[in-house]
């Protein structure tokens, strides 16, 4: 049941673009938490630590103990993840899996603060209620062995709904904003008749283009992570 991860919005776009000039300079990358890309692709408007968060919804959302597709899974403290853990249900597979998007949890390329598309959490709880999950950890290709507690599923309102579609927009649009300033960066390093980022991209057959192809990756959202 497990599944690779889709596309890292941010840490894409730099990396493609590191490629095209590694000697360049280094390009920031977005640190996400895992509260702040929640709010933002789910729209539900709670502030502060992922561990307030169910208590905070209580009176201002709907709450259960069922998985639906934009709703937030709040995951409870643990001594190794004193601060919990928020994620967004991408979709619901079956009874006891689902796929989330969320930030901060696995480290890719040696980091953590990325995001990890459609990733795969099953449901591992004697009652099937979601009180106890496994999640899909990158470095294994697999699901990790460690199991999480959670509180259950914070359900999105119609406001919080349309600020959804807004917010991933704006991940996106962060995206596309790094490959495009990556790939002026680059232009500017190029000299007549230099070396090193002058040879480099004597080596791409068009940079532009694949610029272009990177842009509109990001934006579909399509590819596997490595």
């Amino acid at each position: 049941m497990s599944k690779r991860p889709r596309t890292l919005w941010g840490s894409l776009a730099v990396a493609a673009v590191l490629i095209l000039a590694p000697t360049s300079g280094a390009v920031a990358d977005t640190y996400w938490q895992c509260a702040t890309f929640a709010r933002l692709a789910s729209g539900i408007q709670i502030f502060g630590d992922a561990y307030t968060w169910w208590k905070q919804a209580i009176g201002r959302y709907q709450t259960g103990f069922q998985p639906k597709a934009g709703a937030v899974l709040c995951f409870k403290p643990t001594e190794r993840m004193r601060l919990g853990h928020v994620a967004v249900v991408s979709q619901v597979l079956t009874d006891r899996v689902i796929q989330i998007t969320h930030a901060n949890w696995s480290p890719i390329e040696g980091s953590r603060g990325k995001i990890e598309k459609d990733v795969t959490l099953i449901d591992v709880s004697q009652a099937g209620d979601w009180s106890m999950v496994k999640v899909w950890y990158d470095p294994n290709r697999d699901l990790g062995g460690s199991t999480y507690p959670t509180y259950g599923f914070i359900y999105q309102d119609a406001q919080a709904k349309v600020m959804a579609s807004s917010g991933l927009a704006r991940a996106e649009n962060t995206a596309i904003a790094m490959a495009q300033s990556a790939a002026s960066q680059v232009a500017s390093a190029v000299r007549p008749g230099g070396t090193g980022p002058l040879s480099i991209l004597n080596h791409a057959a068009d940079s532009t283009d694949r610029i272009a192809a990177l842009i509109a990756q990001v934006t579909r959202g399509g590819g596997d992570a490595n």
